[in-house]
């Protein structure tokens, strides 16, 4: 069944996303907030405002998403695993993890699948393999898939959003690599209705983006022309 871009509901899917380093709690509290009124599907914070989340979305439909060896992933497994642990007991059900990219450009390939299945069977939560596509070649970006995925990962993430942003092209290699087997979330520099729309036509299952009620406010008033 092929799905027009006018049946797409856009916020369903939606990580509201603050990993600004200035994130107060009063901002936490506004996406919350937003993330509540818009039906977003979570919001992504750092790991010191889950709990605050956690508290602010008892009871409410948006999970509490956080960011585990974010920005780098280049922290020790150890390390990383302590983390998604915190953040889990602090209430997080869902853990977007960089995967360690010099050792996936090392050949270090056992250590990449060790350290994202420990996290996966650890926590039992949901974990987002962040693959950072920028830095990858086409070919390191399908090892990485396979990889985590073989891991026991829920999704594959794009971006962090650091370098360059999520592309179709990306998102369509990883649809192509993954068969459906795994989602796949498309995050880094989406502010536009038409932005959102073009990447979940080409599988994305989930944004991240820091734009979400501009982007709702768009799409409301989009004269739509991707079908």
């Amino acid at each position: 069944m092929v799905i027009q871009a006018s049946e797409i509901d856009i916020a369903p899917l939606i990580d509201h996303t603050l990993l600004s380093p200035t994130a107060t709690p009063a901002q936490v509290e506004q996406w919350c907030s937003e993330a509540d009124q818009y039906n977003f599907a979570a919001v992504c914070l750092h790991p010191v405002n889950v709990r605050q989340a956690v508290e602010l979305l008892h009871g409410k439909q948006p999970k509490v998403c956080t960011v585990i060896g974010f920005p780098y992933g280049a922290t020790t497994a150890a390390v990383k695993l302590y983390e998604a642990q915190d953040a889990v007991e602090n209430g997080a059900t869902e853990l977007d993890v960089v995967i360690n990219i010099g050792w996936l450009k090392a050949g270090e390939l056992d250590a990449v699948h060790r350290e994202m299945a420990e996290i996966c069977d650890a926590t039992g939560q949901t974990v987002k393999a962040i693959l950072e596509t920028a830095l990858l070649t086409d070919a390191e970006k399908r090892l990485a898939a396979e990889l985590c995925m073989s891991a026991g990962v829920a999704f594959l993430k794009t971006n962090t959003g650091l370098y360059t942003g999520a592309t179709v092209a990306d998102v369509r290699l990883l649809k192509e690599v993954t068969k459906d087997r795994v989602e796949i979330k498309a995050s880094g520099g989406i502010r536009t209705a038409e932005q959102a729309l073009e990447l979940v036509m080409a599988g994305a299952t989930r944004l991240g983006t820091s734009n979400g009620p501009k982007i709702i406010h768009q799409r409301e008033h989009l004269t739509v022309g991707l079908e």
